[in-house]
C-alpha cells in the first residue's frame, strides 16, 4: 500500500486511468522542486469524501487546484461553486469516473 492507504495495484490501475485532472482536465505536472507553483501536481481524491470507501470507482487524481477547492463539500454541491463555474467545470465535462457519481 502506498501512504495514503491505496493498495499498489489499484495505485497504478488509477494512474493509468486518470493521466490528467478527472474535474478540470489540466495534465499534471510533476512537483516543482524550486518552489514553484503546485496547483498542476497530481493528487489523491475521494470523489465521494469518505476515506473508507477505497475503489477504483471512489479514488481518483485530480489537479492540487481543483482537490483544494472541492475540499470535503460534497460533488453536486462542489459543481456548483464560483470555482467550478470560472472552470468551467460541470458534470458533463469531468471524467467519466466522476460522472459516475452524479447519476
Amino acid at each position: 500500500m502506498n501512504s495514503w492507504g491505496i493498495p499498489l495495484e489499484m495505485e497504478a490501475a488509477i494512474r493509468e486511468r486518470d493521466q490528467a485532472c478527472v474535474y478540470c482536465g489540466i495534465a499534471f505536472l510533476e512537483a516543482d522542486a524550486n518552489g514553484g507553483s503546485r496547483k498542476r501536481v497530481a493528487t489523491w481524491e475521494h470523489i465521494e469524501n469518505d476515506a473508507r470507501i477505497v475503489t477504483l470507482e471512489n479514488i481518483a487524481l485530480c489537479c492540487n487546484s481543483c482537490n483544494a477547492s472541492k475540499g470535503a463539500k460534497e460533488l453536486v454541491v462542489w459543481l456548483a461553486s464560483d470555482y467550478c463555474q470560472r472552470k468551467s467545470i460541470s458534470g458533463d465535462s469531468v471524467a467519466s469516473v466522476v460522472q459516475a457519481h452524479l447519476v
